[in-house]
């Protein structure tokens, strides 16, 4: 019996969710505006007061909030209240400067659970099953969080961790999971070192893989569905909103994130003007925090660009698959080119992995694009290989609308990541 049934917000009509939404929106609203002073100066500064949020729709007269917001009031500044109420804190890499930091209290950690065990349950996870988690643990959100979530759904949880892949593969094979989270491009690297190991990932116990943390194509899904023999189905989160567990595909219908709305306020805006566009448009999401206690966030960016859509399996709406960021997208030539793009043409190609990576270089005065991806452990003929590098280029060029040399290199030439993948390499001169 499934210890974790649907709440009935889950299904609710839509003006019941929306009196829910605006209840808990002016509350989140007078908690930062009387709580942080980022938010109060920046509120005042736009000439804005937490009464003029009178319906939903009033939300877009407030200040957006910004990854800069939470690196200028590095570490604590935008945490709503004392140090002695926050129990948990996580924090990004920082990799491209001050790591952004993140607040929980002990409501904050148990509402993320919930939201948690909700996707989980959504993807078709049950408390009888056995979760392996391979999310990396530590400050980033993505081990505890789908922790959190498989042990309130009442599973058993497999804490494994990233990295070690031989490792990965033995407690997959001597335990048995049924339910496997990582990033998509780590599940590739685990199912490299089963093939390594003379096994097949395709015969292995998982039944479902609910995978997060960067964008991934419906290529890519099938790729992961194809040798592993499961149902892989997209999560979606930041650290700055709450961790994994904003959104989550739903095993019944397959077609994009269910949002907890609930929880967190979507909108899409236009990248360049800010201005809020309709629903169906693609744009920017942006999300505001309608329960979160110890770190409100109030029209955060997000940089992932999507667009909203009806709900389906849930009467709250759902997100389009995340494709790409606005702040990852390279401009060849003034071609304006994701990674997703290029890695649904890669996947594509029977004689290609779906290892790849994208490297920026200086041609004369333009900027140029290689594309270096792995060919599959089958054998690949000079001129098999030459082949298949025209055809990518034919097909970049095709569809993206920009020029690209298209390299096909040996097995397991190409760096591995045992969390979020890294995609593209600038080798452009720094001066």
């Amino acid at each position: 019996m499934n210890a974790f049934p649907l709440e009935p917000i889950e299904k609710a009509p839509r003006e019941e969710l929306r009196r829910l939404q605006l209840e808990r929106l002016q509350w989140s609203l007078k908690h930062a505006y009387d709580r942080v002073p980022q938010y109060r100066k920046k509120f005042d500064a736009a000439g804005v007061k937490p009464a003029d949020c009178r319906s939903l729709e009033d939300l877009r007269r407030f200040p957006f909030t910004a990854k800069a917001d939470l690196r200028e009031n590095y570490p604590f500044g935008m945490f709503a209240v004392p140090m002695k109420d926050i129990v948990r804190v996580h924090a990004s890499s920082g990799t491209t400067g001050k790591a952004t930091v993140v607040g929980y209290t002990k409501q904050d950690i148990e509402m993320w659970g919930s939201v948690m065990a909700r996707s989980l349950r959504a993807a078709g996870a049950r408390s009888t099953d056995i979760v392996h988690i391979a999310y990396g643990y530590g400050l980033f959100t993505g081990g505890l969080g789908a922790h959190y979530g498989a042990e309130a759904l009442g599973a058993t949880v497999i804490p494994s961790g990233g990295g070690m892949t031989e490792r990965q593969v033995k407690l997959i094979c001597d335990f048995k999971p049924d339910v496997i989270m990582c990033t998509p491009s780590y599940l590739l690297v685990i199912a490299d070192e089963f093939v390594r190991q003379g096994l097949d990932p395709a015969k292995s116990s998982p039944r479902v893989g609910i995978f997060g943390a960067e964008p991934w194509s419906e290529s890519m899904q099938a790729e992961l569905e194809r040798r592993f023999g499961i149902v892989a189905l997209d999560l979606y989160g930041l650290s700055e909103v709450i961790g994994p567990g904003v959104a989550a595909e739903c095993i019944e219908t397959r077609d994009g994130l269910t949002i907890w709305e609930d929880h967190f306020y979507p909108e899409i805006i236009d990248p360049q003007t800010g201005a809020v566009l309709p629903d169906g448009e693609t744009g920017e999401l942006v999300f505001t925090s309608l329960t979160k206690v110890g770190m409100p966030v109030i029209r955060y960016r997000t940089r992932d660009l999507t667009r909203l859509l009806p709900g389906t399996a849930r009467t709250m709406r759902r997100m389009a698959r995340v494709t790409g960021r606005s702040d990852d997208m390279l401009i060849i030539r003034g071609v304006n080119v994701f990674p997703s793009q290029i890695e649904e043409i890669v996947v594509q190609q029977a004689n290609l992995s779906p290892h790849y990576v994208l490297e920026v270089r200086r041609d004369g005065h333009l900027d140029a694009l290689d594309v270096l991806v792995e060919r599959r452990p089958e054998p690949l003929a000079a001129e098999a290989r030459n082949s298949v590098e025209q055809e990518v280029e034919r097909l970049i060029k095709g569809l993206i609308g920009v020029s690209t040399k298209v390299r096909v290199v040996e097995p397991d030439t190409l760096q591995r990541s045992q969390g979020k993948a890294v995609r593209v390499i600038d080798k452009r001169p720094k001066n």
